[in-house]
Order: C-alpha cells, then sequence, then structure tokens
C-alpha cells in the first residue's frame, strides 16, 4: 500500500514544517494557551504521520481490508484532530474544539484496525 506510506510521509513533512512554525513563526503571536493547542497538533499529526508509514510497511505482508481501514481512519484523524488545533489556535475560535474529538475516535479506530490486521495476519 504504497499511498498509505507516501501520504504518511508527506504529512511527517507537513508536521514537522507545523512544529517550526509553531516553534519561530507563532510564538510570539499566539497566547501560551493557544501555542500549547498548536503544539499539541503538531505532536499528534508526527505520531500519527509515522502510524501510517508503518501501516504502509504492514499492508505489504498483510491483507488489505483492516490496513487500508487504519490508513483511511489514520488520514481522516490527522485532518479532523490537527487540522481542528491548528485553526483553534490561529483563529482562537472554540467552537472548533468540537471536531477535534471526531479526530481522536477516527485514530483509535486506526489504532484498533492495525492491531485487527496484525492478529489477523
Amino acid at each position: 500500500m504504497n499511498w498509505m506510506i507516501a501520504t504518511g510521509a508527506i504529512n511527517g513533512a507537513l508536521a514537522v514544517m507545523a512544529g517550526a512554525f509553531g516553534a519561530h513563526g507563532l510564538k510570539a503571536k499566539l497566547t501560551p494557551e493557544l501555542l500549547a493547542t498548536w503544539n499539541t497538533g503538531a505532536e499528534y499529526h508526527m505520531y500519527h504521520a509515522l502510524a501510517l508509514v508503518l501501516a504502509g510497511i504492514i499492508a505489504g505482508a498483510q491483507p488489505a481490508g483492516a490496513v487500508n481501514t487504519a490508513g483511511v481512519a489514520l488520514t481522516v484523524g490527522i485532518v479532523l484532530f490537527s487540522g481542528s488545533l491548528y485553526l483553534l489556535a490561529l483563529t482562537g475560535v472554540k467552537t472548533l474544539g468540537a471536531i477535534t474529538p471526531v479526530g481522536g475516535v477516527a485514530f483509535i479506530v486506526g489504532w484498533l484496525a492495525l492491531a485487527y490486521a496484525a492478529l489477523k495476519g
């Protein structure tokens, strides 16, 4: 599943950029609370980018079903969880925080699908 490895690698690069932007471009512009929100988004972004790469590697040896589900769920989680935190930090619109748990659930689904694929194989 090369799409998972490529998506994970691109997201890894984006997570590094987000972390650097937070540390150097936003440090003086955001409150400490909003900067911490940004950093949480970048941290989880990187963790799950790496998980996508791992899922892609596992996909080479496992049936595609559960691993594919894991890849999709992890990607959706990155967009919803990290994306909502980035937007919340930049805009201060607290209602965006309501999207974050949906992304968290997607992360959980991704990890559980990956576990299922490993146990099934």
